[in-house]
Formats: structure tokens, sequence, C-alpha cells
């Protein structure tokens, strides 16, 4: 059995995601880990501002967002009584998510991907695809929707929809469709 020492979840701040965040959370309890939590400011959201737009607003505002994303990781860590570090980058989120794992020695990157599928997900991207086909850290993804926003994992259940797919590209699937 592998074990894992450092657990590294992404998050988006987003309510859906709180579901991968538990999920992490009890994988480091089971395995007595530390867990990192990351926020990456996506620098392409000011793509599309005009030049008038005061750069160091949106950029406060980014980063308060952030903040916010990872002291709530922190919050809900207290409760499961597990060591949390909290960094917020700019760049892309799938390639920062990937440099974070490996410069910071990541055992296991555990994400929420929202399970969009046809023109969603080819005009939308997802970041947990990309993390998944880029990393050489495995990848344990867990299925979030507006319906997960407050459920509770239970690690291991049959309810739990999560993949996990190794350095070598290889998958395993668990948990119901």
């Amino acid at each position: 059995m592998v074990l894992y020492d450092r657990i590294l979840v992404p998050t988006d701040g987003s309510p859906e995601g709180k579901r991968a965040v538990r999920h992490a959370l009890e994988l480091a309890t089971i395995h007595d880990a530390s867990v990192h939590t990351l926020y990456v400011v996506n620098v392409s959201s000011y793509a599309g501002l005009p030049m008038e737009t005061t750069w160091d607003g949106v950029d406060d505002l980014l980063r308060s967002d952030a903040e916010a994303a990872v002291g709530e990781v922190e919050s809900i860590a207290a409760d499961y009584d597990v060591p949390v570090e909290t960094a917020v980058v700019e760049g892309s989120p799938s390639r920062e998510i990937i440099d974070f794992a490996e410069r910071e020695a990541c055992d296991i990157i555990v994400m929420g991907t929202h399970g969009r599928g046809g023109i969603d997900r080819l005009l939308l991207g997802s970041v947990a695809e990309k993390v998944v086909r880029g990393s050489s850290v495995p990848v344990l993804t867990v299925r979030v929707d507006a319906a997960d926003a407050n459920a509770e994992p239970e690690v291991g259940s049959a309810s739990d929809e999560t993949e996990t797919t190794n350095a070598a590209g290889g998958s395993e699937a668990s948990g119901s469709s």
C-alpha cells in the first residue's frame, strides 16, 4: 500500500470544490499526512479587460478571492486536525498545479472535476484533465457538482466517484458511475 506524506489539494474557492477538499483531508487523516492547498490566480483572467481598467484593483480582488479560498481550506482542516500549508501563485492553473506538486515533492494531487462533457468540455477545457495528462505525480479526481457542494465524502464508499492516475499514465477508476 502506498503511503501519502504530502497531499496537494488545489482549490478554486467554489462551494462544489469543498467535496474534493474534504476527500483530501480524509485521506490525510488516514495516512497521517500533511496537506498543501494551492490557489492559482489565473493570469488569463486579465486578458479581456479594457486597458483603462485599474490593474491594481483587479489584482487586489483576485488576491482577496485567493486568500479567502485557502483560508476556507484551513478552516475545514481544523475539523480534521490536519496541518495545512497554503500557497497562492499566478499563472496557468494546470501548469502551476503540476509545477507545485513536483517542486514540493507531493505524493498525490487530490482535485475536483466538474464532470462536464460534450460541448462544455470542448469549449471550457478542464484543468483537472490537463493536470492528469501532464503530471508525474499521481492525481485523484473527485467529481464535484452543485448538488455535492456540502456533501461529506465517505472515503472508500461506493458513492464516491474517483479516479487515480499513476505517474506511468495508467489509471484506476473506483466508485460508481
